[in-house]
């Protein structure tokens, strides 16, 4: 069985890597105001940036006027890891996981936190667990987007008004990108390196008042180490979501996250940037009707998701080879794409099926991911002839 012929036209950015991901169209590092390098960050003009950088995240994700919002250590997993430690162990816990990072919290529940009345509501990678189990008497951790599974909540109607227990939600490939419900989220958490293309290193976290009720009313039994704490002798610590961070962030990161938000801002907000998203993944799905050898990895077109596309190989003869010659026409495929400058990091998940896993957020441009499909194609049909010629 011959490849198709090599498309003539490459994508002309081949960054489609899930995280970090690409920089804003436009990007250089020359457009970056350096005047807040090399002082503290609690001088005056440093720490306006940070306040800039709060205030334009809050009106273009169109935050409740009594959400608080800070930046905190450790990127994505730094935030979600400081809710689990502050709020947690007030009551039962639900954690819902169909990828990698959603295992990585009920381990942490389960296993660092070890809390009594918890449990896990898991489901394999393609599928959403049943959201119908969840009790919100319990609090109750979950992602928004699975990064590493391309599978997402599709709507927030499964979380009533009325719930007794907070949601905790690691919204970090969803933030920017997609609708978020701010009424049923009482903590969300995000990184900058996903939709806004930023550097890495620093997270997000967004508090709504019940969160903060919860940080004022109870204490958890374990010791807090600093990095976590949200807290001042029991009160919630306004200063830290007011630009004044736990430790000392780089003020780097924070003008890159700056300039991105300046973009968002200057292409129409946050509608812009969904519809970007939109564009990009309807180049996708247009694609996958026609190709005999890609499907989505999601099961339910519903919970599809846009941003961290994942796709598995759908061609008979892969389908019934074993897992290590499925693992080797993979990484055979990346290694042509890269060989060829079209598409850079599109593997997927070390966790997940053998597959490719591609960034359509609101930072690619369209014309790249219309070029990029064609050789996708290419590119399998290209190992698998060499595969077969060699068993």
């Amino acid at each position: 069985m011959s490849p198709s012929a090599k498309p003539a036209i490459k994508p002309a950015s081949p960054h489609f890597s899930c995280g970090p991901t690409k920089k804003r169209p436009g990007w250089s590092a020359s457009d970056l105001d350096i005047s807040v390098l090399g002082r503290s960050h609690r001088a005056k003009h440093p720490k306006a940036k940070i306040q800039s950088v709060l205030i334009k995240m809050r009106t273009l994700l169109g935050l409740p006027s009594d959400y608080h919002i800070a930046i905190v250590p450790g990127s994505n997993t730094g935030a979600v890891e400081m809710a689990l430690w502050s709020l947690l162990g007030a009551r039962g816990v639900d954690v819902l996981a169909w990828e990698a990072f959603g295992k990585t919290w009920v381990a942490d529940v389960l296993n660092q936190l070890k809390i009594q009345d918890a449990r896990a509501i898991e489901a394999d990678y393609g599928a959403l667990p049943d959201l119908g189990m969840v009790n919100f008497d319990n609090d109750v951790v979950f992602t928004w987007n699975g990064t590493t599974s391309g599978v997402r909540v599709p709507h927030g109607d499964w979380i009533p008004a009325d719930r007794a227990g907070l949601t905790i939600c690691d919204a970090t490939s969803a933030c920017f990108a997609m609708h978020l419900p701010w009424d049923k989220l009482d903590v969300t958490t995000f990184s900058f390196q996903k939709v806004l293309g930023g550097e890495g290193a620093h997270g997000v976290i967004i508090l709504s008042p019940r969160a903060v009720e919860r940080l004022e009313s109870y204490s958890p039994p374990w010791p807090m180490p600093k990095l976590f704490r949200m807290t001042k002798k029991g009160v919630f610590d306004t200063a830290l979501f007011d630009g004044a961070t736990i430790n000392t962030p780089s003020m780097l990161v924070i003008e890159d996250a700056h300039d991105a938000l300046c973009w968002a801002e200057s292409i129409g907000g946050l509608a812009a940037l969904i519809a970007r998203v939109d564009a990009n993944f309807a180049v996708i799905s247009d694609w996958i009707k026609h190709t005999p050898n890609y499907a989505f990895l999601a099961h339910d077109p519903a919970t599809i998701s846009p941003t961290s596309v994942t796709l598995s190989i759908s061609d008979d003869w892969f389908v019934t080879a074993d897992a290590a010659v499925q693992k080797a026409i993979t990484t055979d495929i990346q290694a042509v794409l890269a060989d060829e400058d079209v598409a850079f990091d599109i593997g997927a998940y070390r966790d997940a099926p053998s597959g490719l896993r591609i960034w359509a957020g609101a930072t690619v441009a369209t014309d790249d991911l219309a070029a990029l499909m064609p050789w996708l194609d290419w590119a399998y049909e290209t190992v698998r002839a060499r595969h077969m010629e060699s068993a």
